[in-house]
């Protein structure tokens, strides 16, 4: 009962009574209320000052850090070393980012860390309201993880493209900074993270390049009525034909090297050719590599 009055007592719902010393009476209902909801508000005012005393600290703080890295500022360049300095990085970027985002993902499917890497990144800015242009390549497609992925930016206004092969990784940024591998054949040794305009409008320019000659991600994936080919193994032969290797053209194309070879041996059989040469030299001939 003690702790029960001195709980009431604190939430001013008891007062000392003036006409029996040493008792008290409860407020009304009424006006308890009020002072309960005018003891929240006046919390909630507190709390936001605290919030804008905290805001203002923390520009301040940023201001002179970066006062205290002239060279930082001025460089056109910057090397990120590991996955957590690449994620760090593209944060900051991605809530500087006031317009649009260009991405190329090459690689097919793509691991399920990485996806869960870049969903709060890609849902904040899909929230504010950025372009999001991305380029996948088709066999993409295949990969229920990637495909899933690709199917929730769509649904939240995301733009993406499909395309047989792509140029290496790269995020360009409102066209000013754009972040690429260091390494386009080991994503995890770090990135470059380039403002050089001159750099950025040739990234931009190839990015163009190729969302033209990609297919949007509900467009029909038919084969060509002419020779019967879809576009990845128009590309596949394209690939054989110029001297690659199963394993470099798997890796271009986004697939395994084993389905390469069971591509490859599908449309030997249509060409009725006994080797990789004569199946060129016939693709050739009847205009299945234009």
């Amino acid at each position: 009962m003690r702790d029960a009055l001195d709980k009431l007592a604190d939430l001013k719902l008891l007062r000392a009574s003036r006409d029996v010393r040493g008792e008290m009476r409860p407020v009304s209902p009424e006006l308890g209320l009020e002072l309960i909801l005018r003891r929240q508000e006046e919390e909630l005012l507190r709390r936001r000052q605290r919030l804008e005393l905290g805001k203002a600290a923390a520009a301040r703080a940023i201001a002179e850090y970066a006062d205290l890295r002239p060279a930082a500022r001025a460089a056109t360049s910057e090397r990120l070393i590991g996955l957590d300095a690449i994620q760090a990085r593209l944060e900051v970027l991605a809530r500087e980012t006031s317009d649009e985002c260009l991405s190329v993902m090459p690689g097919g499917a793509q691991s399920q860390a990485s996806l869960d890497a870049s969903k709060p990144l890609d849902d904040a800015a899909l929230s504010r309201g950025i372009t999001m242009l991305t380029l996948y390549q088709d066999s993409m497609r295949h990969d229920p993880g990637t495909l899933a992925y690709v199917r929730w930016m769509a649904d939240r206004g995301g733009l993406v493209r499909t395309c047989p092969t792509l140029p290496p990784r790269m995020l360009v940024f409102d066209r000013r900074v754009a972040v690429v591998p260091i390494d386009p054949a080991d994503t995890k040794r770090g990135a470059i993270v380039v403002s050089e305009a001159g750099v950025v409008a040739s990234l931009v320019a190839l990015f163009e390049q190729t969302w033209q000659s990609a297919v949007p991600l509900g467009a029909d994936r038919s084969k060509d009525a002419r020779t019967g080919l879809g576009a990845s193994e128009r590309e596949l032969l394209r690939l054989l034909a110029a001297g690659l290797t199963d394993e470099v053209a798997g890796r271009r194309l986004g697939i395994s090297a084993r389905s390469v070879r069971r591509q490859m041996a599908v449309l030997m059989e249509r060409l009725d050719a006994s080797s990789r040469f004569e199946a060129g030299l016939k693709a050739a001939q009847r205009g299945w590599l234009r």
